[in-house]
């Protein structure tokens, strides 16, 4: 199953490099925007639970949709650009293994635990 969970975010992420491509931006763009999501991250400063809450909010595909269809509604290529860029990097973090955040911890998301395994006890 997590094989072809991968497979499904490639596809997207191809569909997220097809979709900029109609924008009027500057390929290197795509790869310069690309871990900026990731700013959401900064909210584990604080605590577990607003870190999960702030990263969850930058790696939720609803919010990618929300921003991309204000872009077109109000024909803002920024806006729409920014939607994409969303797009994409949730598909690449899905396909490393990386889900939405439970608030317990950073390595507890929808798609299992990442990162360093925990040691099973005897």
């Amino acid at each position: 199953m997590r094989d072809l969970i991968k497979l499904e975010e490639a596809a997207m992420f191809l569909l997220s490099i097809y979709l900029f491509s109609t924008l009027d931006f500057a390929w290197w763009w795509f790869p310069a925007l690309l871990l900026v999501p990731d700013v959401g991250m900064i909210g584990y400063l604080f605590n577990p639970k607003t870190g999960a809450y702030i990263y969850n909010i930058f790696h939720h595909r609803l919010v990618a949709a929300g921003v991309a269809c204000y872009g077109l509604g109000f024909e803002n290529e920024y806006w729409v650009l920014s939607g994409i860029i969303l797009f994409a990097h949730i598909s690449f973090d899905r396909m490393m293994g990386y889900g939405l955040k439970f608030k317990d911890s950073f390595q507890h998301t929808h798609l299992g635990t990442v990162g360093k395994m925990e040691k099973i006890k005897d």
